[in-house]
């Protein structure tokens, strides 16, 4: 019988306090997708204790190729919600706080207010609202990491951590640099690929808004919502990456 606690693998690496650090840390994620719902379960089993989780949305089929929260039987739940049960599963003492609701660039200063915590994730899609949350971040030094596009691409290695100013190919990335400058933001770290996107055809018959052009691969967002967390839990330990 093994007779490890769920944090001993942890330990080894960060020692007691650095464990207890994570267990501290209060982390927000925008977005609980393909890429966030990944990188909230990477984060809780990497030991971070506690969560602002925010969402509109309820879990669809055609979420399932990608997300962690879809599955057949949690078809039409909200997603923050079934997030929330995912990471208790995982970590009974995390401190949970869920909204179920989609923040405007207007909403983002209340947001952080109503719900301080120590790092910020964004990985929903709204040029406008990534806009402001990188805004609010710049403007009071909290650290954040946002998602850029992981759709019509196949390949993880070209993922890559860089400021905004510093991307290129990833048409998402070209959207928010331009926008960026416009609105003075002076750091806006971002986890982007490098790979020219896959060239896909429209769903006969659909609106422009529903976006039926973009195609996932299953491993993309998972990867870089792992990646994610990676990047987050080693910062909150002030970790260095070569």
């Amino acid at each position: 019988m093994n007779d490890e606690s769920r944090t001993d693998r942890l330990e080894r690496l960060l020692g007691s306090g650095g464990v207890e650090r994570l267990a501290q840390s209060r982390v927000m994620v925008i977005g609980i997708g393909g890429v966030g719902s990944n990188c909230a379960e990477a984060l809780a089993r990497g030991g971070v204790g506690s969560f602002v989780l925010v969402d509109a949305d309820r879990v669809q089929e055609s979420n399932i190729n990608r997300q962690a929260i879809a599955f057949e039987s949690t078809l039409g739940r909200p997603k923050v919600e079934v997030m929330r049960d995912m990471i208790v599963d995982i970590n009974p003492q995390a401190r949970i706080e869920t909204l179920e609701r989609r923040i405007l660039p207007d909403d983002v200063e209340g947001l952080f207010e109503d719900c301080p915590v120590d790092y910020c994730i964004d990985a929903q899609d709204t040029v406008t609202t990534k806009l402001a949350i990188a805004a609010y971040c710049d403007a009071h030094e909290l650290p954040l990491l946002s998602s850029m596009g992981a759709a019509n691409t196949f390949d993880p290695t070209k993922l890559a951590f860089a400021d905004i100013y510093e991307t290129s190919a990833c048409p998402l990335s070209r959207v928010v640099r331009k926008q960026a400058r416009k609105a003075g933001i002076k750091r806006m770290r971002v986890l982007y690929s490098t790979e020219q996107p896959a060239h896909t055809q429209a769903r006969e018959g659909a609106e422009r808004s529903e976006r039926s052009d973009l195609g996932t691969m299953s491993y993309l967002p998972a990867i870089m919502g792992q990646m994610l967390a990676a990047r987050a839990i080693c910062d909150i330990l002030g970790i260095e990456w070569a």
